[in-house]
């Protein structure tokens, strides 16, 4: 009778030992899957968007300027300080750690952008998922007077962008991201869609200190007003809260389809300018 007993106890306590057990592993295998940390330090690099969101209830203020080109027609405009200028303030707020919202409003076009970032996946210490995927859209509207246009949906346009990114190392980041531009009204010798695709790279070479690199090739063609590779080259300087970018880059119109639909500057043939970003971030 003692032997049934002790076997009865034995049944017992087995699967608490074993669910102890599970829930220990469990709990070691949530430690070996600690997120990594962001590939880059910014929501963007000089002119795409990164995989970067806001953690919940934070508050992200931009203001992002472009002078006119260098290269200028006009002359001397001094570095294209004088000559014509764009700028875009912008707001985002973090809605949960997967989700950011946004809001701008551009100097060109008078453009007001809405625009939203998800995170898909998230790159991990352990590299059980080696990369982040994110992704990035907008609906913008050109507030324009009504004489441009002919319909109220001829204002509308569209941007879908896909962010696979990885962070290699601390001071290494890359990320490659394709996307789809889209405009109701357009050139009758353009495509209403732009399937383009974007490479971007981070070098840190100081704990606060970044070399940034942002290229963009259209994919799409048209039969007239190609619209040319975006390029841009700067630094980054940042804090615990703050970001400022200052570049080189070939195109002014801050709103990614603005720049992937119309850009016909070449940066190699010397048609730059210089442009800055510069974010704080409220945590509450």
């Amino acid at each position: 009778m003692k032997n049934y007993i002790k076997l009865l106890l034995l049944l017992l306590i087995v699967p608490f030992v074993s669910l102890a057990q599970e829930e220990g592993a469990t709990k070691e295998k949530k430690v070996k899957e600690k997120l990594e940390r962001d590939a880059f330090d910014s929501s963007n690099i000089i002119d795409n968007p990164t995989n970067v969101l806001l953690s919940k209830d934070a508050l992200e203020v931009q203001m992002q300027h472009r002078f006119g080109l260098i290269n200028s027609e006009a002359g001397n405009d001094l570095a294209g300080f004088w000559g014509d200028t764009n700028i875009r303030i912008g707001l985002s707020y973090g809605i949960h750690e997967r989700l950011t919202i946004g809001y701008g409003t551009s100097k060109f076009n008078r453009l007001q952008d809405f625009n939203w970032k998800v995170a898909l996946l998230r790159q991990t210490r352990s590299n059980s998922m080696p990369i982040s995927v994110s992704y990035y859209g907008n609906f913008t509207i050109d507030a324009r007077k009504k004489d441009k246009f002919n319909l109220e949906q001829d204002r509308y346009s569209y941007f879908n962008q896909l962010i696979i990114a990885k962070r290699f190392s601390p001071n290494v980041s890359f990320q490659i991201a394709p996307s789809v531009s889209h405009y109701n009204l357009v050139h009758p010798d353009m495509e209403n869609d732009l399937v383009s695709v974007a490479f971007g790279g981070r070098v840190k070479i100081s704990p606060q200190t970044s070399i940034l690199i942002d290229y963009s090739q259209p994919i799409t063609q048209f039969d007239a007003m190609q619209p040319k590779p975006l390029f841009s080259i700067g630094a980054e300087f940042a804090t615990s809260a703050h970001e400022f970018q200052i570049f080189l880059s070939n195109n002014n119109g801050i709103v990614p389809q603005k720049n992937y639909m119309f850009n016909q500057n070449d940066f190699f043939k010397g048609d730059f300018l210089i442009g800055f970003n510069i974010t704080r971030i409220y945590n509450f």
